[in-house]
């Protein structure tokens, strides 16, 4: 039942993360920073304007992109299989590509390809990291890993793998290549307003708690250590995202593909085999 509510919530919940990491993304650039309720100030306004739309499919998809992603945290929190939750993230994703590829805006395409490469990039890594929860807990339900002994002191690789994936899932520089605010002016959003982009927005905050359960899970039953572990990625990424340039998503894919997935993969083959 309490799942189920953090589900529920978990727009509100991802908001409120979002303001903090504004906050503190300001205090390390040394300035004030906006309030903390600014993202809910941001939802309001949005919600007051117009709802226009290039077309119908286009509004669809940036819909659809918040529903799958909500859907995806509902699938994880009532104790269905990590995988499944895993492939609603890609269904996600997938409409946005989809609704950004279906107008005539140059920026709009170009943001649509480069958030298939992010996909690819880390999609694969993720069902690598759910197969690792599996040898670990005997179990694909996030219950029965909660149950578990910590899987970080198991999957140390893994999880230093994830830490590095962490900015290519939430668009953090140095792998913020989608949305380049400087190159393409967010990139697969630009074309949404209003209403549709308030969708799109607050899919954004929901994936902010997809992706930081994945790093709780890694502190099993020490619900503690799961929580520093929690603030510490959620620190490093910030930390990571103000001191370092955005790469080319060739350096991204080649980064994923050559040093993350292998090392994730050198810790699931170690461990299959010291059992």
């Amino acid at each position: 039942m309490i799942w189920l509510i953090f589900a529920i919530l978990a727009p509100v919940i991802g908001g409120f993360v979002f303001g903090i990491e504004r906050k503190v993304k300001a205090r390390i650039q040394g300035r004030m920073g906006p309030p903390l309720m600014q993202p809910f100030y941001d939802f309001a306004k949005l919600m007051d304007k117009r709802p226009m739309m290039i077309h119908s499919l286009h509004a669809l998809m940036g819909i659809m992109y918040f529903v799958a992603e909500w859907f995806a945290l509902f699938v994880l929190f009532l104790g269905n299989d990590l995988l499944i939750a895993v492939f609603f993230h890609v269904l996600a994703v997938l409409a946005l590509v989809i609704g950004a590829s279906s107008v005539r805006s140059s920026y709009s395409a170009l943001g649509a390809l480069r958030e298939l490469m992010h996909m690819i990039s880390y999609e694969p890594f993720m069902v690598l990291m759910v197969v690792a929860f599996y040898l670990v807990s005997g179990s694909f339900n996030f219950k029965d890993i909660l149950n578990s002994q910590a899987p970080i002191y198991q999957l140390p690789l893994v999880f230093l793998s994830f830490l590095l994936i962490i900015p290519m899932m939430l668009q953090k520089s140095p792998f913020d290549i989608a949305e380049a605010h400087q190159e393409i002016i967010g990139g697969p959003e630009i074309e949404y307003s209003g209403p549709f982009y308030e969708a799109i927005y607050t899919g954004k905050w929901i994936e902010y708690i997809y992706v930081f359960f994945f790093v709780f899970l890694f502190g099993g039953s020490n619900y503690i250590l799961g929580s520093i572990l929690v603030i510490f990625a959620f620190l490093f990424v910030n930390i990571l995202d103000n001191s370092t340039a955005r790469l080319d998503f060739r350096k991204m894919v080649k980064f994923s593909w050559v040093v993350l997935i292998p090392l994730a993969a050198l810790n699931i083959i170690l461990l299959a085999l010291w059992r």
